[in-house]
């Protein structure tokens, strides 16, 4: 959906790709991404500092961010200020000169987590969710493939 939101914008695409292959799952995961997403996209890989590639991007492009819960996990797992890298990243998004979509994870549905770092992860992701939601102009979820617009209007044609 986020790359039919790209593409439907008739802009050149940008991908901003958080993910750290870690493994060869991961890898493989990763090669199977770029391959399905085709030619016509031009790929930055950053996992953790994304202020400066945004601040980089052309005006007349469209960039998807893929994705934030990633993003925060790299800095989890860092041990990163997560209130300084956060309000990085929201100054980032609202400073891009072109308009960026942000692919992030619902995590909160989910069971209570058994320890501690899942817990706090959960707890994170949602708050980063409530403020990238409350930035944005479009906020939309998707469950079983079907979009539910939370904030703002779809563009015709997109979905």
């Amino acid at each position: 959906m986020a790359e039919r939101l790209v593409i439907g914008s008739g802009r050149p695409r940008f991908y901003l790709a958080t993910a750290e292959a870690w493994d060869d799952e991961m890898r493989e995961r990763i090669s199977a991404h770029r391959h399905d997403r085709g030619d016509g996209w031009q790929t930055v890989e950053e996992p953790r500092d994304l202020s400066p590639v945004l601040s980089r991007m052309p005006p007349e492009a469209c960039v998807l961010l893929d994705c934030a819960t990633l993003w925060l996990t790299n800095h989890l797992l860092a041990e990163s200020d997560l209130d300084a890298a956060i309000a990085s990243l929201l100054h980032a998004l609202d400073a891009c000169p072109a308009p960026v979509v942000v692919v992030s994870n619902e995590v909160g549905w989910s069971i209570v987590p058994e320890n501690s770092l899942a817990r706090r992860f959960r707890d994170e992701q949602g708050r980063l969710n409530q403020r990238l939601a409350g930035q944005a102009d479009l906020v939309v979820a998707a469950m079983a493939g079907l979009p539910m617009v939370l904030k703002g209007c779809l563009p015709e044609g997109v979905l």
